[in-house]
């Protein structure tokens, strides 16, 4: 499974973006993705995550009524859609697939910088 993210960019403080990762390959065996984020000096940190079939969701408490994550089955695209942001959300966002129930990330896609000024 390959995965490209995008829609990172500069945004002001309480504005919004909207993230996508697009997957190619063997999307067939694909459990769920998720979003993380890792800014300088920190550790990565779990965003938001959806299964592919049935589509629930989960979040990282920081994010919580800020950032919704969706799905586009038919385009094998995960949406991130990012509201309220804060300062403190500037990091390289990147997606990452679950191939199965019992299984971590196995695949990573490259990253989309997001940057909040205040």
């Amino acid at each position: 499974v390959q995965l490209q993210a995008s829609g990172g960019g500069v945004v002001q403080a309480g504005g919004s973006l909207r993230l996508s990762c697009t997957a190619s390959g063997s999307t067939f065996s694909m459990y769920a993705m998720g979003w993380f984020r890792q800014a300088p000096g920190k550790e990565r940190e779990f965003v938001a995550r959806i299964r592919w079939s049935g589509g629930s969701t989960y979040y990282g408490d920081s994010v919580k009524g800020r950032f919704t994550i969706s799905r586009d089955n038919a385009k094998n695209t995960v949406y991130l859609q990012m509201s309220s942001l804060k300062p403190e959300d500037t990091a390289l966002y990147y997606c990452a697939v679950v191939s199965g129930p019992t299984t971590g990330y196995d695949y990573w896609g490259q990253g989309t910088q997001v940057t909040v000024s205040s």
